[in-house]
């Protein structure tokens, strides 16, 4: 039969009894089993309380909670519960769901970080504010006693708040100077200390003046921008984890007693394994016994079901649809070709990762330049003046005024203005580096279904058959769940059609489903089993008795905005191909449907990715939209990426946005909006490198204190955030 893939997965990955360690003895037997589920149509607190209150009232689930964020459930419940119990139970009420190993999977990650500098920030801030109160007595007139004793009260708030507060900038500092490199962190950590402690020297000589507030300041405002930054990226988890993850942890192997549920890496090749239908292919083998149809959307992205007899080959991740199989293995674990793909996406991820910003840029040439100038300021002034308590206040100052606060808060202050743009439109930035990257994109790699497509097949010719035909069609099509049956029975029934009577309904793995009606045989299914010519396009076939077989035709339905995205990107000089796992007709005929010239079909998995690599070998920088596994390579591989909040998590882990809703239309925008973030950027450097113009001249000829260079740093950076805010 030849069917088209819809959007949710057709079946559930996998169908043994959860297992936990090995008894020992009979009391020592597991009394709670858990499972991770992962949930990639899972987007709102409604989700949430569906999903739990369906598990939670299944007999032996003890608890089901949902992390939204992550899009999975975990849930606690009886050893002799089964994963694919739960996720049918899911799948009917219209979730898909995915079982994760947990023991690929790293901890759930909280964010620490972040917490982290919020609190440096908040202790900074209010250390901050009340240094400043003090310091404003002592500018209205305090003196001699009063005065020394603000200070020391400045001191004992000031030198323990810099000790914790501003520890990420001498950490990451130290990191560079171990290796003989210079970054942001070393001026700012220099700039800092330098300032605590001459404070410190003059409150020692009883001075007039003191810089406690200066040194909070600055910290202060770096540690904002740092958190900012940190604000802009997503949970720090790898693609590759997150496509071990979905490998089958367990497989039911046939042994010389029988069937025995074991772990993936107890198999070796020869064994025989038994995959039940609705269950995912736990590893690579040859079919020995059996037949059936076989999804492999996940993997490929091809729309039609395969056939799969004796001797066809299967993939891990595939998934068994109509019959059962035996399988004898080839290949499992981490010899198989879901793990050789994850190994791929690893490799992919790092070389991403290598990306230099323009911030990074900006500071292999600022920070060295910082230093010299801080350096000269004190030399000159202890040859010229000779006084070196003078020379220390002038290189201080110089180096708060040349301090990178500007350029530490013109990249996080535009990305996360854009970021909040992107996402009122239904986009969400996920690694510091997206925007930039985007910016440069030339040319657009398209998945087609499930991205440009919904991969929800549509009944296209259902007009041109008699109403008689049809109520025998959908009475066929109601007793199979195969994505074209399922397709054609909505249609109809929608139509007003109600089902012939027919008697004797039996369904054929692979092939179709056969009946009765009165005394003719009527079949529904694969071209070749009803006698007919299959076609260029996507078709059941349905033959009453010996009359000539009827064709039914499908067509994939656009995701909402997809013509629109397309015209934009071509309207902005973009490059548009469009590369997919399906067959050459249902991809020609989208790409003929959008106006994309250049296309390719039945590409594998690692064909996309070479052909990313390949357009980016010829200088192209590329911008790869995919939803599957298929897709995950060439993902992580692209100059940028974007995936559906549909996508699988391995698909949204690996891609630099994520597509909140269904409409893909504002993927032109968002190029439009990068390029405008570039550009707010690189005029947050200019307003920065305009300030030190003005500034450093005035620090260097001994005009600036090291609280007015702070209170002159301060301002800077609120013209950049300003600057920044306009993209709003």
């Amino acid at each position: 039969m030849t069917m088209a893939e819809i959007s949710r997965p057709a079946a559930c990955p996998a169908c043994s009894v959860a297992g936990s360690a090995e008894d020992l003895a009979a009391q020592s037997a597991p009394t709670e089993a858990r499972f991770l589920l992962s949930l990639p149509t899972a987007h709102c607190a409604a989700c949430i309380s569906a999903v739990e209150r369906a598990l939670n009232t299944q007999p032996g689930v003890h608890e089901a909670r949902v992390n939204l964020t992550l899009k999975r459930v975990a849930v606690d419940a009886d050893p002799n519960i089964a994963p694919d119990t739960l996720i049918n139970v899911l799948n009917g009420i219209g979730y898909e769901a995915h079982e994760l190993d947990a023991a690929t999977l790293s901890a759930t990650a909280t964010d620490r970080a972040g917490r982290d500098i919020l609190m440096r920030m908040a202790v900074a801030g209010f250390a901050m504010m009340n240094v400043m109160l003090l310091s404003v007595a002592v500018w209205s007139g305090a003196a001699d006693a009063t005065r020394d004793l603000f200070h020391w009260i400045s001191a004992a708030i000031a030198l323990p708040t810099i000790v914790f507060s501003a520890q990420p900038f001498f950490r990451h500092a130290m990191q560079a100077l171990r290796v003989g490199r210079l970054n942001m962190d070393v001026p700012i950590s220099l700039a800092i200390l330098l300032a605590g402690a001459m404070s410190l020297y003059e409150t020692t000589q009883s001075g007039h003046h003191a810089y406690f507030d200066a040194a909070l300041s600055l910290t202060f405002f770096l540690l904002m921008g740092r958190y900012l930054d940190h604000r802009t990226r997503a949970v720090a988890r790898s693609a590759a984890e997150e496509l071990a993850a979905l490998e089958v942890p367990r497989a039911i192997r046939i042994g010389e007693h029988g069937e025995e549920t074991v772990a993936i890496a107890e198999l070796t090749v020869g064994d025989i394994v038994h995959v039940k239908p609705g269950a995912r292919v736990p590893v690579d083998g040859v079919v020995t016994h059996g037949q059936s149809e076989i999804d492999r959307s996940m993997l490929t992205g091809e729309s039609l079901p395969v056939f799969a007899g004796e001797g066809a080959v299967l993939s891990t991740g595939e998934v068994n649809l109509t019959g059962p199989l035996e399988l004898q293995v080839t290949a499992a674990g981490e010899d198989s070709s879901l793990h050789r793909m994850a190994e791929l996406v690893a490799v992919a991820e790092t070389s991403k990762n290598r990306y230099t910003s323009l911030a990074d840029r900006a500071a292999q040439i600022y920070a060295p330049g910082v230093h010299l100038l801080a350096l000269f300021a004190f030399i000159g002034w202890l040859w010229y003046a000779g006084d070196l308590r003078l020379a220390l206040n002038i290189a201080v100052a110089v180096l708060i005024i040349t301090c990178p606060c500007a350029l530490g808060l013109a990249v996080p202050a535009v990305t996360t203005a854009a970021s909040g743009r992107l996402f009122k439109k239904g986009m969400l930035i996920k690694h510091p580096t997206a925007l930039e990257r985007l910016a440069e994109v030339d040319t657009v790699v398209f998945d087609k279904t499930g991205t440009l497509t919904l991969g929800a097949p549509q009944p296209t010719n259902l007009g041109d058959h008699p109403r008689r035909v049809l109520e025998i069609a959908l009475a066929l099509a109601s007793a199979s769940a195969h994505p074209l049956a399922d397709a054609l029975s909505k249609a109809a029934r929608e139509a007003g059609i109600k089902p012939a009577k027919v008697h004797d309904v039996t369904e054929v793995p692979g092939h179709g489903i056969q009946a009765t009606l009165a005394d003719q045989q009527i079949r529904f299914g694969r071209a070749a089993w009803v006698g007919a010519d299959a076609g260029a396009q996507t078709a059941a076939w349905l033959r009453i008795g010996k009359n000539a077989p009827v064709e039914f035709t499908f067509a994939d339905s656009l995701r909402p905005g997809a013509q629109a995205a397309i015209q934009g990107l071509l309207k902005q000089g973009m490059t548009v191909q469009l590369i997919s796992g399906d067959a050459p007709g249902p991809v020609a005929d989208l790409a003929s449907r959008l106006g994309i010239t250049k296309w390719r079909a039945e590409a594998l998995p690692d064909d996309k990715a070479q052909l990313v690599q390949a357009l980016s070998d010829q200088g192209h920088r590329v911008l790869m939209v995919g939803d599957g596994l298929n897709d995950t390579a060439a993902l992580a591989a692209a100059h940028a990426s974007v995936s559906p909040a549909t996508a699988l998590d391995a698909a949204r882990v690996a891609s630099d946005i994520v597509l909140l809703g269904a409409d893909i239309a504002p993927m032109s925008g968002a190029v439009t909006t990068a390029r405008k973030a570039t550009r707010r950027i690189r005029e947050n450097f200019g307003i920065a490198a305009a300030y030190n113009a003005v500034a450093v001249p005035i620090a260097l000829l001994g005009f600036a204190t090291p609280l007015a260079a702070a209170l002159a740093m301060s301002l800077s950076s609120i013209t950049v955030s300003i600057n920044a805010l306009r993209l709003k």
